[in-house]
């Protein structure tokens, strides 16, 4: 339960305990004279500062009035408690949810190459998870705002997110899609992934869409609705469970790279205009200035060399595929910038 509804919770106990408790001293005082309806009433007005009436006969008991002003007192305390934590509830929730609408609907407004994860479910939630790891830029959409919340908590808060449907193209546009680099279509049903991938595609030409197949028969679909690539998560999960059933060892090792030391593949191009350029690779100083490891390289017709030799020559276009932590990457594109 959220704490402010738990704080009113207790402040309505409160006051509720404080009726009762009076209303029961002055029937338990009065020995029948009057019935507990009547006391508990008299002290719901007595709390409240109406004032309505004594209780008749009050005369002849003064320990009544002591109790009817120790009544008041804890009231007033029980009543002012009450009132806080409500007007709390109130501007925490209505009021301050309100301006970090507004304030997200700004940051929203001022972003681009971003990316946007369409569905934080059960898939869509580790792309939130993953994406905020590596310290990229993105948007979440989801229909359940309570959900974005919760999840914004668990990547340590700063979720930026649209709550709506995300078919629909009033909700992408809010999230900044003719602006974004990428889109993941993580929605349970292909078919919405299918109808997302074509309003991004209309949006966004030159967005990369990912989008998620449910049904392996529905990849091709995707594809022809304008994804650029598909993943299943039933055969990737079918591939994890083989390989840690029969290599238990490098899967342990994968998890250990990217998990314990915050190590991950990457891409990096050489840019045309780098001094690089043309040069081989063991003239070009990756290892000293950047401590990552080349595993491959990727022609710009789509062959990959793997292991690269010292000596080949790294034209512009080229990708080099590199292991290490994010922050090694980054240099590395400057390296090869000149910066």
């Amino acid at each position: 339960m959220d704490p402010a509804i738990k704080r009113v919770l207790s402040a309505v106990l409160l006051l509720l305990m404080v009726i009762f408790t009076g209303g029961l001293v002055v029937w338990l005082i009065g020995g029948g004279r009057w019935t507990l309806f009547e006391t508990v009433y008299y002290a719901i007005y007595t709390v409240s500062t109406v004032g309505f009436s004594e209780l008749p006969g009050t005369d002849s008991y003064a320990i009544v009035r002591v109790v009817t002003g120790v009544l008041i007192l804890g009231g007033l305390g029980a009543i002012a408690f009450f009132q806080s934590t409500l007007t709390a509830l109130l501007i925490e929730g209505v009021i301050g949810r309100a301006f970090r609408r507004r304030r997200m609907q700004k940051q929203l407004e001022g972003m681009s190459g971003h990316f946007v994860v369409a569905g934080c479910g059960r898939t869509g939630k580790y792309v939130v998870e993953e994406l905020a790891q590596i310290g990229r830029q993105f948007v979440a959409i989801d229909r359940d705002e309570d959900m974005l919340l919760r999840l914004s908590d668990e990547i340590g808060g700063g979720l930026l997110y649209v709550v709506g449907d995300a078919t629909e193209d009033h909700t992408l546009v809010a999230a900044g899609v003719k602006r974004a680099a990428g889109v993941v279509s993580a929605l349970s049903d292909d078919r919405d992934n299918l109808f997302i991938t074509l309003s991004v595609r209309t949006l966004n030409p030159a967005a990369r869409i990912i989008s998620k197949a449910v049904e392996i028969e529905n990849e091709v679909k995707l594809a022809r609705a304008g994804a650029d690539s598909t993943v299943s998560p039933n055969r990737v999960g079918a591939h994890r469970l083989v390989s840690e059933l029969v290599r238990p060892e490098a899967t342990a090792f994968l998890d250990h790279l990217r998990v314990d030391r915050d190590l991950n593949f990457e891409f990096v191009e050489m840019p045309a205009k780098s001094s690089w350029a043309g040069k081989s690779l063991r003239a070009i100083p990756i290892r000293d200035r950047t401590n990552l490891l080349v595993l491959a390289l990727r022609e710009p017709d789509g062959n990959y060399v793997y292991n690269p030799a010292p000596g080949q020559v790294v034209e512009a276009g080229v990708q080099f595929i590199v292991i290490g932590e994010h922050a090694n990457v980054d240099k590395l594109r400057d390296l090869l910038h000149g910066s």
